[in-house]
């Protein structure tokens, strides 16, 4: 689209006010009363019409080189940066980062196209223009939104908004038959350029979703939204919730898979203990065991001690030789020793060779009674 110039403007389409034409005494006495940047974030940034720049003070031509410097100190540099902004990202957000910053004090305006255009120019939008304004004013970098922006800038434009730079990425924007609708703003010493953010565009979000058409379609109906609003035929209807069904069968079984496989290990590492246990427990059995009846056991000990002392209790204790129960009479060959008596047992005799025998060993044990009385 051309740009058309006015008597106000000088020859490159730039307005006067920006140019580098010294001011009037009587102007150079106004004070600037341009909108300040947002210091507090509690609410969205206002719209351009609700808040306009009513400053009459003029607003010399700045070079970039000045503006980085801090000049001017008495308002802010107000800079300008325009898209369609169709489902705001990351992308966005950090292009706006970069037009805020790129002066110590800057006050950032950005403009957005509105359905008309951009379905004209450069085709249909997945939000539309309110959305998308409303998105803009809840960024932390943005001062302003100018809605309906044009979509190639005219003088009129930067004077009434009282624009000294333009921000936008560096590549030619070949749109409304113009290889680079920032040409002119380039000639001019107006243009900054900031870096795109690779990986992420509103273009890459739409392919996305064309290609996963299928598992978004499905997303929905199983979110309630019908197959009238969501442009399916009645058999792809039926094929997305067939398909539902199956995945909820599915993730029914991995579930229960889950839950088996978390019963297995629980089941190994008790066996585990079980087992441990038990070796344990058998190890502490066999020491005992051997403590008892090993070798060197305190069973054979006890077994040896109770021993003696029931041969010690079995065995008599010899009466001496001067003892008065042992009859002077007796006499014992030499020849053979003498054997144990045992008091308590009956003395055993040999048996009499004859009757006579008998009645005169019986009446020599009654003398010896006889004796002993």
């Amino acid at each position: 689209m051309p740009v058309l110039t006015t008597d106000a403007e000088s020859e490159t389409g730039i307005p006067k006010s920006l140019s580098n034409e010294p001011p009037s005494e009587t102007m150079e006495e106004i004070e600037h009363t341009c909108p300040q940047p947002r210091l507090t974030l509690t609410a969205p940034a206002p719209f351009a019409d609700e808040t306009s720049c009513q400053c009459q003070a003029p607003h010399e031509k700045l070079s970039i080189a000045q503006a980085r410097l801090g000049t001017p100190v008495d308002r802010p540099v107000r800079v300008y940066a325009d898209g369609i902004f169709d489902l705001f990202h990351s992308g966005h957000a950090r292009a706006l980062m970069q037009a805020k910053t790129l002066f110590p004090n800057s006050y950032l305006l950005v403009g957005v196209c509105s359905d008309d255009l951009t379905h004209k120019f450069k085709g249909f939008t997945v939000m539309n223009e309110a959305e998308r304004y409303e998105a803009l004013r809840h960024c932390r970098y943005v001062d302003e939104v100018i809605r309906d922006a044009p979509w190639t800038l005219t003088p009129e434009f930067l004077e009434k908004h009282k624009i000294d730079f333009v921000a936008h990425d560096d590549i030619p924007y070949s749109s409304a038959g113009s290889d680079d609708v920032y040409k002119h703003i380039k000639e001019a010493g107006m243009f900054v350029p900031t870096q795109r953010t690779e990986g992420i565009s509103t273009s890459d979000i739409i392919t996305r979703i064309v290609r996963d058409y299928d598992v978004y379609a499905r997303r929905n109906l199983q979110r309630g939204y019908t197959a009238k609003e969501l442009n399916v035929s009645f058999i792809n209807e039926k094929k997305y919730r067939f398909q539902n069904q199956v995945d909820k069968m599915k993730e029914k079984v991995k579930n229960v898979e889950e839950r088996s496989k978390e019963f297995v290990n629980r089941v190994e590492e008790k066996s585990h203990d079980l087992i441990q246990k038990w070796e344990e427990k058998s190890r502490e059995f066999i020491g005992n065991f051997l403590e008892l009846f090993g070798p060197d056991g305190a069973w054979k000990q006890m077994f040896q001690e109770r021993s003696s002392r029931m041969l010690q209790a079995l065995s008599p204790k010899q009466s001496p030789m001067n003892s008065p129960t042992r009859s002077p009479t007796r006499s014992r060959s030499p020849s053979r020793s003498p054997s144990p008596t045992f008091p308590w047992l009956p003395n055993k005799t040999s048996p009499p060779s004859s009757p006579k025998a008998a009645s005169a060993s019986i009446s020599s044990m009654s003398e010896g009674d006889e004796d002993e009385k």
